[in-house]
């Protein structure tokens, strides 16, 4: 079976900027494909913890994030993106769930409410969001935490270190797919879906590059801790012809 490199730490905490932390977790199997897990945190205006992308809730990083604040808001980004969220709402039953676009179809976490184009008031003072629409497949929820120029992603950019990655099947399908770092972009087979959607999606490229990120997190492979907006124009440069 083919494998990865687990990031290290596992299940800690590393804070990337300010009030904004991320933690890598195990990597899952997909489809015969290794996939490395990240979540990121953010400590909010108002002294609750929103989290991003939950990874298997170990306990020492449930402890980790315990001591920032209480958790508050546990966000599901796109609907692959959901499996740890029932536990962590055990964990936290008075965290709101929210639900990313069809998550609810193949969940059965009780969302709470769901994600819409901009922000709620729970976090709209240090948080942008929009949905990436056009897509036959995957809808994902983009994020954007203001005070730390960081952008929040999920899945539509992966960046797959090659020396991490084991087995001749697997690099192929990173090779194939696009994401080989540090050239990572939208999985080939997630951009095909788009084929019929691309202005939609067209939108949301211009706004991630307005905001002009100066990093950009994302949930599997190496993340990008410089020249966000550059990452952004690159990655996303099959949207924009």
């Amino acid at each position: 079976m083919a494998g990865y490199d687990a990031y290290q730490p596992q299940n800690r905490l590393v804070e990337i900027g300010e009030r904004i932390w991320v933690a890598d977790g195990p990597v899952l199997q997909w489809f015969g494909m290794p996939f490395p897990t990240r979540m990121t945190v953010v400590l909010l205006e108002d002294g609750g913890v929103w989290v991003h992308s939950p990874i298997a809730p170990a306990p020492e990083l449930v402890t980790a994030v315990e001591r920032l604040g209480p958790v508050r808001h546990l966000v599901s980004p796109n609907k692959i993106h959901h499996v740890s969220i029932g536990a962590w709402a055990t964990r936290f039953p008075d965290a709101v769930t929210w639900a990313s676009p069809d998550v609810r179809r193949r969940s059965s976490v009780p969302f709470d409410r769901d994600l819409e184009d901009r922000p709620p008031p729970d976090w709209a003072a240090c948080i942008d969001q929009r949905i990436a629409r056009g897509s036959r497949s995957l809808e994902e929820v983009v994020f954007f935490h203001r005070p730390s120029r960081t952008l929040i992603l999920a899945d539509l950019i992966e960046n797959f270190e090659r020396e991490r990655l084991h087995g001749l099947f697997a690099r192929a399908l990173a090779r194939l797919g696009g994401v080989l770092a540090p050239s990572g972009k939208t999985p080939l087979d997630l951009r095909l879906s788009f084929l019929r959607g691309m202005d939609r999606m067209r939108g949301t490229v211009d706004w991630m590059l307005a905001c002009a990120p100066e990093r950009v997190v994302i949930a599997h492979g190496q993340w990008f801790a410089r020249d966000g907006a550059a990452v952004v124009a690159r990655a996303f440069a099959w949207v924009r012809r």
